[in-house]
Order: structure tokens, then sequence, then C-alpha cells
């Protein structure tokens, strides 16, 4: 018997619902175009809502480099009464540290005001191609099966998934086929930030500090003192100083670069933590995922246990909650018309072309505490051009978020969560620009009007260092 799949066209058809996927479905929304954002999992948002800092919003000047749809979401987490604040980590960089469950609400409340079509529950299965263009895809969720046809298709999966499908090219990890270590993060509460503080100060020598000039800090003792006077645990434990190396030692903790930790909520005096971290895994095999959480939640229990016995203000500190998905730092990245470098990140460079900006160190975790970190020279941020969101071989897809055309190296700094939003409202935007003027291409866009509209829309495409 034929099957009958349910059908539905739209203009643009946007697949993966996470930091990129969000910002370029509110984006796409703004110019009245019928927008469907698809997302496997129950929950729009992705790494938004895991409860990390969102990196790359800024650059390690201190300079927002990232506006539009994120400074939306955080402007009314804020006006919610929560916390969404922009601060230092007095390292390499800034970040925007965020109550995850109110940006929840945030995110949700958004795409309703902007009457995104949201489809959870819905895996790209297939993906119908003709003559170098995306007609539809086929989804599968609850039992059925989908056939969702469009004018503009935009790959915001992290890995790929749609673009390869559709015949892009393709690059997976590194040159051997290494891949960076998957975690899951955690937040704990019952913190006091004070005593914390009161030891970094004490302590500097045993955290990752002042590694970055930009951030103006004579020192560890100097940095030290002001992330104490600043009142915000945002400031890593290191994983070559004694208290963390010897516990990594002895086996009281797992390998890891230091114990990332920053404010989630004041009221409810939480902290996020990242120090979770498990090698070998493929992000794009389900499997392997699903066999990690095991690892990552013992890594979890040792680590509380390390830190309320080891750690100032961590006596009473209890579990608050858990990531609701494996955090994936690395898998595929498409090949685009333009292929963001290492030089390009690490100089700053800026381009005419520019409709995004990236301003994080380029970051690749190796396995146990190994761990590449290379700043931004200055502080300054870099330009991504339009092409690196066009995939070669396919005329009607664009592509934003970790997938984006990269070398690894320059993937190391692009992949946070304030580029990836970034480079979501560009392509929302492009995309409705196809649309209404019945282009064909996405090469045909007019990147200048392009980066007028988003600056009309309060994006960030020039005017930083």
């Amino acid at each position: 018997m034929a099957e009958q799949l349910a059908t539905s066209h739209h203009d643009i058809v946007i697949v993966g619902g996470g930091a990129a996927g969000v910002a370029a479905a509110i984006a796409a929304r703004r110019s009245g175009l019928d927008t469907v954002l698809i997302e496997a999992g129950p929950f729009f948002g992705g790494e938004l809502v895991s409860g990390l800092p969102i990196d790359g919003c800024l650059n390690a000047r201190g300079e927002w480099i990232v506006g539009g749809v994120a400074r939306q979401l955080f402007d009314a987490v804020e006006s919610a009464g929560s916390f969404a604040r922009a601060m230092s980590d007095y390292r390499q960089m800034w970040a925007v540290c965020v109550d995850p469950e109110m940006l929840k609400m945030s995110i949700i409340e958004a795409l309703a005001e902007a009457r995104v079509n949201p489809r959870l529950y819905l895996t790209s299965q297939d993906v119908v191609v003709r003559r170098n263009r995306v007609e539809g895809i086929i989804a599968v969720g609850k039992g059925k099966r989908y056939l969702i046809t469009g004018d503009v298709f935009i790959d915001c999966t992290g890995d790929g998934q749609l673009a390869v499908s559709a015949g892009a090219p393709f690059e997976f990890g590194g040159r051997a086929g290494e891949l960076q270590p998957v975690s899951l993060t955690y937040r704990l509460t019952n913190v006091d930030y004070s005593k914390y503080l009161d030891w970094v100060a004490a302590e500097p020598d045993l955290f990752l500090l002042a590694e970055n000039p930009a951030l103006g800090y004579a020192g560890k003792r100097e940095a030290a003192r002001a992330a104490r006077d600043g009142g915000f645990p945002f400031v890593a434990l290191d994983a070559n100083g004694t208290v963390l190396g010897d516990a990594i030692e002895r086996g009281a903790m797992d390998p890891c670069t230091a114990l990332y930790l920053w404010p989630t909520s004041p009221a409810r005096n939480e902290v996020g933590m990242n120090t979770t971290r498990l090698s070998g895994v493929d992000g794009t095999n389900p499997q392997e995922l699903s066999e990690s959480l095991s690892t990552l939640t013992a890594q979890i229990n040792r680590c509380i246990d390390f830190c309320q016995k080891n750690i100032p203000g961590f006596a009473d500190a209890r579990l608050a909650g858990i990531a609701p998905r494996v955090g994936v730092r690395e898998t595929r990245r498409v090949v685009g018309e333009y292929v963001l470098t290492e030089e390009d990140v690490v100089e700053g460079k800026k381009s005419d072309r520019g409709v995004a900006k990236g301003g994080h160190h380029v970051d690749i975790h190796g396995e146990g505490t190994a761990q590449v970190r290379r700043a931004v020279n200055d502080g300054r941020s870099y330009d991504i051009p339009y092409e690196a969101l066009v995939p070669k071989n396919i005329k009607n897809v664009l592509m934003a978020g970790r997938c984006l055309s990269s070398t690894r190296e320059a993937n190391g700094s692009a992949r946070v969560m304030g580029t990836c939003m970034a480079t979501g409202e560009a392509v929302g935007v492009a995309a409705a620009m196809m649309v209404e003027a019945g282009l064909r291409d996405v090469r045909e866009v007019d990147v200048a009007t392009l980066r007028s509209r988003l600056t009309a829309d309060g994006a960030v495409v020039d005017g930083t260092n």
C-alpha cells in the first residue's frame, strides 16, 4: 500500500532548533514570511538552555559583537526579573551568564510572538533534491511521516545534516578524524559565592586568570581581586594547579582542563559547571551519544563530591539540574563558497562581505587535560563573510551555527553560541530577501543590502575592534 505523507509548504524551512535555528526563525519572520522551525528534540534552544554561559557575544575588550535576536532574548530574561549579565571571566573572554530556566521561557515566548511555525519531535530523515535545489525534506515523528517543502532551506542542525544530505561536501573532525570530547553540563545550588571568591583572591595561582592582555590585568593577583570585588564566581580552577591537579592524579576527579564555573542565578545561589568530558564519541552516532550519558553522569557525581570536600563555598552545594542533552563540540563542517580560517580569526580580519562577527578564542579540547587556546589578537573581533554560510553545490540552502564553512581551528572559535546566533540571524534575513525578490540561488543575495537590513534589526556587522 502506498504511504500517505502529511504535506505542507512554507516560504522558509529551518532544520535545527538550537541557538542558530531560533535566531534564524525569528529573523526570517520579521518579513512576515511563513517560516517553519523543525527540531528533533522536545524543546527549542539547544545549548542555549543547557546552563552554559553564552560565549561569543562580546569580544575580549568587552565590546558587544552580537546584537539582534540575542540581545532581545537577554533583555526578556532581565525584564522578567531574572539573571542575564555580560561579564568577564578574568581569563580570556567576556560572556553572558544567564538563568537557563528563564531563558527557556523567553525563547518560547519570542517564537510565539514572532508567529514562527514550531515543529518539535520531528527528525529529518531524507532530502528531496532536483537540479541542485532542495525541494523538500521527509521528516519522521511520533509514528508519522511528513513531506515539508519550501522555497529556501536553512541548515542549523550543527552536524550539517541537511546540506550534506543534499550533496554539499564536508570535513569531519581533525585530520585523522579525531573529535573534541563531548560534555554534559550541570548546575549546583547552595553555593556561597563570597567564600569561593575569597579563596580566589587568596590563592590566585590555582586559577585560570589574566591570560589575555586585552582584559587589562597586570597579573593573576590583580585579576583575582577584581573577581572577588565583582561578586560573581566566573573564575575557573586550573587543572595544572595543586588542588585540582592532585585530585585528578589520585582519581578523585576525572581528567579535565579546568573546573569551569559561572553564575546562573544569584537568587538561587546557583552556579553552572562544565567539568565533564568524554573523548572518542561521534556526535552523529545516536548509540555512542546515548552510551556516553552514564559515564558523564558518573563524572558529575565525582565532581560534586570533590567540590563539597575541597572547594570553599561548596560544602552545602547540591545538584540543581543537568543539561537536557549531551553537548557536542565538533562533528561535520560543511564546505562553503568561503572557508573561514584560523588566520581570519586570530588576526581579527574584517570584510565588507561580513554578515556576522565572532570574537571567542580558538578553543580545541583534546583527550584528558589537553586543550588548545589561542586568543584573537588584541581582544578584537573578526567578520564571517556571507559566503561562509553558503554551501557548495546547492542553490537554495543556507547554513548557520557550528556547521559553517571553516577550518577546524577557526571552528574552535566560531562554534560558540553567540556566534551561532549571529550567523543564524544573518541567514534568516538572507532567506527572507530571497523569497521577497523571487531569487533562485542564494548566491544572488545582495550582501550590501543584507548588511543594511541586519544593522536596522540591531545586529552587529560593523563598528567594533
